[in-house]
C-alpha cells in the first residue's frame, strides 16, 4: 500500500457537502505505515496502551418531526486499532446527519458506534449530549510545570530527538507541559495547534532540552496521533523513564479536535478537560 495518504484521500480535493446520513465518507489510514518509522514492527506488540479522544461541537440531526437537534459528541478510539480516521473525512461524515431524522440521541449513537468502530477496526466509545440537557464543560491548564518561561535558542524546526536526554540524579515524577508545540497536516500542510503534556517517573529530564524538541515539530508534516507517538518513542528511547504519558490537546478545526494520549500503562488517561484555546 501507498504510504502517501493524499493519494487517495479526499483532502486537497473538491467536496460535495452531504446532508443525508453517508458512513461511506469515513476515510480510515492504517496506523502501521507511521509506526513503521518509529520501528514499532506489526504484530509484535505496541510500546504503548492509550486512546484518541475526539470532541465534536458542530453535531447536528433532525428529529422524527423535522425539527434540528444540536449536541455535542466525544469519541474515544483505542491506540491499538488497526485504523486511524482521517479528519476531514470524519468531519463530511459528521455533516451528512444534518438533514437525516433520528429517532433520539440513543439512535445517533449507536450508528455513531457503528460506523466508527467498522471504520478505526476496533470498538469505538462514543457519547452524544444533546445541548437541551446543558452538557458540563470543563476548561482548564494542565497540572504540573510549564516549561514555556525557560529562555533557550531554537534553531531545529523537523523533530531532533537528540536533544532529549535525562541527566544524573534521583528519580522524579513529575508532569511537564508545555503550549508551544506545532506541526503540519500531513496531507494539506494546515497548521496543527496544541498543548503537550508529557508525566513520567525516572531521572530528571533536561527541561530545555525537551522545551528545544517540542519547539523542532514546527515544520514537521504528521497526523495529530503521529506526532504523540513520535513524542512517546523518542523520549522513552532518549531517558528510558521507568513510567511515561504523552498527551496532546490540539486546537479544533471543523469542529472537532483531536487529544491523543499514549502511555506505558502506568497512568490513566486524563479527563476530558479542555484547553483554554479549544
Amino acid at each position: 500500500m501507498n504510504s502517501d495518504p493524499s493519494l487517495l484521500s479526499p483532502l486537497g480535493k473538491p467536496t460535495d457537502y452531504r446532508a443525508d446520513y453517508a458512513p461511506e465518507l469515513l476515510y480510515p489510514i492504517p496506523r502501521q505505515l507511521k509506526r513503521d518509522e518509529l520501528g514499532i514492527a506489526p504484530g509484535g506488540g505496541l510500546p504503548f496502551a492509550g486512546e484518541d479522544l475526539w470532541n465534536a461541537y458542530e453535531l447536528s440531526w433532525l428529529n422524527p418531526r423535522g425539527k434540528p437537534v444540536v449536541a455535542l459528541a466525544t469519541f474515544r478510539v483505542p491506540a491499538d486499532s488497526p485504523n486511524l480516521v482521517e479528519s476531514k473525512s470524519f468531519k463530511l461524515y459528521l455533516n451528512s446527519f444534518n438533514q437525516t431524522p433520528f429517532a433520539d440521541a440513543a439512535a445517533v449513537e449507536a450508528a455513531l458506534v457503528r460506523d466508527l468502530s467498522a471504520a478505526a477496526g476496533a470498538p469505538v466509545a462514543v457519547a452524544v449530549e444533546p445541548l437541551d440537557g446543558r452538557p458540563q464543560v470543563a476548561v482548564g491548564y494542565p497540572e504540573g510545570t510549564l516549561i514555556d518561561t525557560l529562555d533557550v535558542a531554537c534553531d531545529r524546526y523537523q523533530p531532533a530527538p537528540e536533544l532529549l536526554h535525562a541527566v544524573d540524579g534521583p528519580v522524579v515524577e513529575e508532569t511537564l507541559y508545555s503550549h508551544l508545540l506545532k506541526s503540519n497536516c500531513l496531507v494539506t500542510g494546515q497548521p496543527d495547534w496544541a498543548t503537550v503534556v508529557i508525566r513520567y517517573r525516572g531521572r530528571p529530564i533536561d527541561r530545555a532540552g525537551l522545551l528545544r524538541y517540542i519547539v523542532s515539530f514546527r515544520n514537521h508534516n504528521e497526523f495529530h496521533e503521529q506526532c504523540v507517538e513520535r513524542i512517546y518513542c523518542d523520549l522513552s528511547r532518549r531517558c528510558a523513564p521507568e513510567a511515561l504519558a504523552v498527551h496532546a490537546r490540539y486546537t479544533r478545526r471543523g469542529g472537532l479536535d483531536i487529544n491523543p494520549f499514549r502511555s506505558s500503562g502506568h497512568y490513566p488517561p486524563p479527563d476530558n478537560t479542555r484547553e483554554p484555546r479549544q
